[in-house]
């Protein structure tokens, strides 16, 4: 999954340890966020959409594969 984590973040001109305080996880949550090595819970998903004033889908781009739901 896709994020626009860190994007966001240098636009609102927060530091990674704020947005990391705000979201009451590690400075290296973040980073993990931020370099696509972690996909968040969907409770850290929403409070960091929430912090930026945008939907979760907004935030993390879900990328769909080739496969049918069956």
């Amino acid at each position: 999954m896709k994020n626009r984590v860190q994007e966001l973040r240098k636009e609102k001109r927060i530091t990674q340890e704020e947005l990391a305080g705000l979201c009451n996880v590690t400075r290296q949550t973040i980073i993990s966020l931020e370099n696509g090595r972690y996909n968040p819970s969907i409770f850290l998903a929403r409070k960091i959409a929430q912090i930026f004033h945008l939907t979760i889908e907004e935030v993390f781009l879900f990328e769909e594969d080739n496969h049918e739901l069956r």
